[in-house]
């Protein structure tokens, strides 16, 4: 799948950055539910991406000290068990109690630091491992890309709105 750890962290950030630019959307915008976002809001968005690269910032941990993540197994059982519809459904309910400073927060932080965790994991447990690597690539540069379009809607509907 990649070379090394570095191209995959490389093609992470250059993936990430443009969802960066919500976190420039005023309070207000991040809370418009534009057409062609799947009914979300860009906050919606902005928790729905942190929640599962969250998930493969825990898997990361877990790598980083064995050869196992128990924090995958039990997200790959969990979405199994009831299905993605409701598994994002509790994840917007979740994370829509979070104040909207605490999650600006998490979205400048967090992925710096799954970064910086998958620069300590062995590259046997996750470059070089089927099954993590696929996993660590759907949970951020596939699941990005996946959300591409509804990005652009947030962006495109704040843009409009202010007249640009």
């Amino acid at each position: 799948m990649f070379e090394n750890a570095l191209e995959f962290l490389e093609l992470e950030r250059e993936a990430w950055r443009p969802f960066e630019a919500l976190d420039s959307l005023s309070d207000e915008e991040l809370d418009f539910r534009p057409e062609g976002a799947h009914g979300w809001s860009g906050r919606d968005l902005m928790a729905h991406l942190l929640s599962w690269q969250g998930v493969a910032l825990d898997v990361a941990r877990e790598l980083a000290n064995s050869e196992t993540s128990p924090a995958k197994a039990r997200s790959d059982a969990d979405w199994d068990a009831r299905g993605g519809d409701v598994v994002n459904a509790e994840i917007q309910a979740r994370w829509a109690a979070l104040p909207i400073t605490e999650l600006r927060r998490r979205f400048r932080e967090q992925p710096g630091e799954l970064r910086g965790t998958l620069t300590v994991v062995p590259e046997s447990r996750w470059i070089k491992h089927p099954d993590n690597g696929q996993y660590l690539a759907e949970e951020t540069l596939d699941h990005y890309e996946n959300h591409a379009a509804d990005l652009e809607a947030v962006i495109g509907a704040a843009t409009a709105a202010r007249g640009g």
